[in-house]
């Protein structure tokens, strides 16, 4: 689906951004009029011109909080949050670079100016987690044990962004949500330094037992959502946190390794680092997905070197694990995606569990990576799944 740009880095991140205007994310002129004005496979011309319309439609915010229009306000709020997440995206190849954490502590603050304004209690929440925290929100329905869905995200989503991603769904239904950012993720990397770990159910665990304190939780009633990179941290954390009632994996990923980045008939030496390095650096001078993929994965798992960025991914298998898994799995792939093609289907036939496949396609609308242009259309199919499986549980415990 290309949107304004050839590029197609460019047009998907567009496309993502432009996906959240349901709710309340984004407003379709305003993306189209910013995509128009970037010039085409330019990281700088992105930031730019995304951050200017952030700043302004900040400075709305400010007037109308100011004249006490209060939906106008958190409106503008919420926008603006996004806005500034999609200037930010682009900037992880310096990660000294001041623009990235000023931009990013925007896209932030602005969102949490939003909170009192919302029309659903949500709480700034921090999960004990070895020693430190990890930031979440918890949004709820009102004071009832309610059946709770947990959304993370993947390779470079933020906690604010889950929001429209997830949990504002989940509330229009009646769930409970729980967003947090683990590691390599949002606050806990930007803040904390702390990257990327292939066992996510050490994390994940920290996260239930966390819920497991909440009065307005259903305790046998908890799900998980895992987004993009998501799609393989979730069914890891479940194959060994049986807690869980319910997963989604949007999409499904099997395998998340660099060392599978090189294209097919590449002569590759992975013991001459600098021939490895050399070819890498090639790649990304030609091509803004590989240029954006690499950039952030060093950023994220903290390599200093592309080979040192495929030995920390080198664990990032479900291979001999995910057959752990207990809890009904629905694996969601989508027809055109461009990141993860092949991989969904490598994790449900993996899967002994009950499990469920849920295909996008193009005629729907929803064949981008993680449904994107397509979320509502999303979020009804895989809501009806949870509520299917919820009923299943019968009468909730309280």
């Amino acid at each position: 689906m290309k949107l304004i740009f050839q590029d197609p880095t460019f047009s998907f991140e567009l496309l993502r951004t432009l996906s959240y205007a349901p709710y309340g994310g984004a407003d379709i002129g305003e993306c189209l009029a910013t995509g128009y004005r970037i010039k085409e496979g330019d990281f700088e011309s992105w930031y730019a011109e995304w951050y200017k319309t952030a700043e302004r439609i900040h400075a709305q915010a400010v007037d109308s909080l100011a004249r006490g229009k209060r939906i106008s306000a958190r409106e503008s709020f919420l926008r603006a949050s996004n806005y500034y997440r999609t200037a930010e995206f682009f900037l992880h190849g310096n990660p000294d670079d001041p623009r990235m954490l000023e931009t990013w502590k925007k896209s932030r603050s602005t969102f949490r100016q939003a909170i009192p304004l919302m029309d659903w209690p949500v709480e700034q929440v921090e999960i004990p987690y070895e020693g430190t925290s990890l930031s979440g929100y918890l949004y709820r329905v009102d004071d009832a044990p309610r059946p709770t869905l947990i959304i993370h995200g993947g390779y470079d989503s933020t906690g604010e962004e889950l929001y429209f991603g997830g949990a504002a769904a989940a509330l229009q239904r009646g769930y409970n949500c729980l967003t947090f950012e683990g590691p390599g993720q949002g606050a806990t990397i930007r803040l904390q330094r702390i990257p990327f770990r292939h066992d996510w159910e050490n994390v994940l665990t920290s996260v239930v037992d966390y819920l497991h304190t909440r009065p307005e939780v259903d305790k046998q009633r908890i799900a998980l959502m895992g987004i993009s990179l998501g799609g393989f941290l979730a069914p890891r954390a479940a194959a060994y946190e049986h807690r869980l009632a319910a997963c989604i994996a949007n999409d499904g990923l099997f395998t998340f390794q660099f060392g599978e980045m090189a294209p097919r008939g590449a002569n590759l030496d992975f013991n001459e680092p600098a021939t490895l390095e050399s070819f890498i650096q090639e790649l990304m001078a030609n091509n803004t997905g590989i240029r954006w993929a690499v950039d952030n994965g060093r950023f994220t798992f903290q390599a200093k070197t592309f080979l040192e960025l495929i030995e920390k991914t080198q664990p990032f298998t479900l291979e001999g694990i995910a057959d752990k898994i207990k809890c009904p799995v629905l694996v969601c792939e989508a027809e055109a995606d461009h990141f993860f093609a092949g991989q969904p289907m490598k994790l449900y036939e993996a899967l002994t569990c009950p499990k469920t496949f849920m295909f996008f396609t193009a005629e729907d609308g929803g064949e981008e990576h993680c449904q994107f242009g397509a979320l509502l259309l999303f979020n009804q199919r895989v809501f009806e799944w949870l509520d299917d499986v919820m009923d299943g549980l019968g009468s909730p415990k309280q």
